[in-house]
């Protein structure tokens, strides 16, 4: 699924003197800008997964650098095909097609469903997709809860520490901007 560029007559001059180059964009796994249709074969590409796969795969990336955590980039990609930030790596353990829907296309284009923070089990996400600023855009993978139900743990790819499983608070403040969503690839 290809989508048409559009070009200015110095653009299609220099594209034509390179010859090269093509008219078309390659497409792109779900980003926030993609369409509908898009979107939707993206979703149907996915294959069903069981929680317990989920955290498996999220796990992998806990050690997969000798030994060490996957680093965190916004703009690389793992041995595996999947970028090295947060939305990368969830899409990565729920085994969504590459490299990837971003943290708002998880939230916004169907690859979730939106749930109550108390109804959170294994392998749901916590979103923060509002901002208009990506560094203030996060996700995280819930693992389970802490005593009291005060924080949870959960997996992440976080910027300058890579891959952790670590306790967190999000969405359990009013208007800290994290809600909570159910991959609608994930089977019990």
């Amino acid at each position: 699924m290809n989508r048409i560029r559009r070009w200015t007559v110095p653009a299609l001059a220099a594209t034509a003197l390179l010859g090269s180059l093509t008219l078309t964009a390659p497409a792109v796994a779900a980003t926030g800008t993609d369409t509908v249709a898009q979107a939707q074969d993206l979703r149907a590409a996915a294959p069903k997964i069981t929680r317990a796969e989920e955290i498996r795969r999220a796990t992998l990336w806990l050690t997969a650098d000798a030994g060490k955590p996957v680093p965190y980039s916004q703009h690389k990609t793992w041995k595996d095909g999947y970028r090295q930030d947060c939305s990368g790596y969830a899409s990565m353990a729920l085994n969504l097609p590459k490299p990837a829907p971003n943290t708002v296309a998880l939230k916004n284009n169907g690859w979730t469903k939106p749930i109550k923070m108390s109804e959170l089990r294994q392998g749901d996400l916590v979103i923060k997709a509002n901002s208009d600023d990506p560094d203030h855009r996060h996700v995280v993978i819930f693992d389970h809860w802490d005593s009291g139900k005060h924080s949870y743990q959960a997996y992440e790819q976080a910027g300058h520490v890579g891959t952790r499983h670590t306790s967190h608070s999000y969405g359990l403040k009013d208007g800290d901007g994290y809600h909570a969503y159910r991959p609608v690839n994930l089977t019990d």
